[in-house]
C-alpha cells in the first residue's frame, strides 16, 4: 500500500493529465460521478482533442451508479456521456464504455455487470477514479454496511443511500475497487477536509465508519488529489 497526498490548485486537471497516461497505454479506466470528476473529463476531452490521442484501444468502466433510467439528472451515466462521451464525437470512440443499467434495480443490475466483468477477464483496471463523500463513502459504499464485508463478489446491489440522493445504487465492492492498478480519489471543498483526514491522514487505519480508508489501505497504489480547502484539516494543510 502506497498512499501519495497531493494538494494542487486545481485537482480535476491533474486527474485529467493521469486519464491521458492511462489513455496512452491502452488502459482500462473505472470513472466515478461528481462534479469534480465532471471537470476532470472535461480537461480529459480537450487533451485528447488537442493532442490527438486515439481512444481506440482504451475500455471505460463506471464504479457505482444510481439506480434511476439513464436520462435521469441523477445518472452518473448521464454525466459522464454527457462531459465525456459525447465531447469525443463519433470519429475516436473508446473501445469500450460499460455503463451500469440502474434502471434493471440494485440486484439485477450488480448481477449483470458481475456477468460482465467476469466475461471480460475479469480485467485489471489501470486506473481507477473514486471520490469521497463527507461522511468517508467511496463508490457506493456507505460507513458501517454489509456492503463493507462483501468479499467474493465485485458488484453488489446497495439497497438503501447513506445520503443524497436517497435512491438504491450499484456499487463495486472493496475486491474489485483495490485490485486496481492505481486508485485515485478526488476530494474539493471545506465539506470533504473532516473526511479526508480521517481516510487518508496521519495514523489513519482502516475503518468500516470511514470506507475511503478502507480501499486506501489494501491498494497497490493510492494517490489523492486535494485542493486547499479540502486538505485544511491534515497538518500542514497536506503539504510537506
Amino acid at each position: 500500500m502506497s498512499v501519495s497526498i497531493e494538494v494542487v490548485d486545481d485537482p480535476a486537471r491533474s486527474c485529467a493529465a493521469l486519464m491521458v497516461g492511462a489513455a496512452l497505454r491502452n488502459g482500462q479506466i473505472v470513472l466515478t460521478g461528481g462534479s469534480t470528476p465532471r471537470a476532470a473529463y472535461a480537461g480529459f476531452v480537450d487533451a485528447v482533442r488537442t493532442v490527438g490521442i486515439d481512444l481506440g484501444a482504451t475500455t471505460f468502466w463506471i464504479g457505482d451508479e444510481r439506480c434511476v433510467d439513464p436520462d435521469d439528472e441523477r445518472s452518473n451515466w448521464r454525466m459522464i456521456s454527457e462531459s465525456l462521451l459525447d465531447g469525443l464525437g463519433d470519429d475516436n470512440r473508446p473501445a469500450a464504455a460499460h455503463r451500469m443499467r440502474g434502471e434493471l434495480g440494485p440486484d439485477a443490475g450488480a448481477e449483470e455487470y458481475e456477468r460482465l466483468l467476469r466475461a471480460a477477464g475479469p480485467p485489471r483496471f489501470d486506473l481507477l477514479l473514486l471520490g469521497v463523500g463527507p461522511d468517508g463513502h467511496c463508490a457506493s459504499l456507505f460507513p458501517n454496511r454489509p456492503a463493507l464485508a462483501e468479499r467474493r463478489r465485485m458488484v453488489v446491489g446497495v439497497p438503501e443511500a447513506g445520503l443524497e440522493p436517497f435512491v438504491p445504487r450499484i456499487s463495486f465492492t472493496l475486491p474489485a475497487l483495490t485490485s486496481a492498478r492505481r486508485i485515485v480519489f478526488l476530494a474539493t471543498g471545506e465539506s470533504k477536509a473532516a473526511a479526508v483526514a480521517r481516510a487518508f491522514g496521519p495514523g489513519a487505519r482502516p475503518d468500516p465508519a470511514v470506507p475511503a480508508s478502507l480501499a486506501a489501505m489494501e491498494a497497490a497504489q493510492v494517490t489523492v488529489l486535494l485542493d486547499a480547502a479540502a486538505a485544511s484539516a491534515l497538518p500542514h494543510g497536506g503539504r510537506r
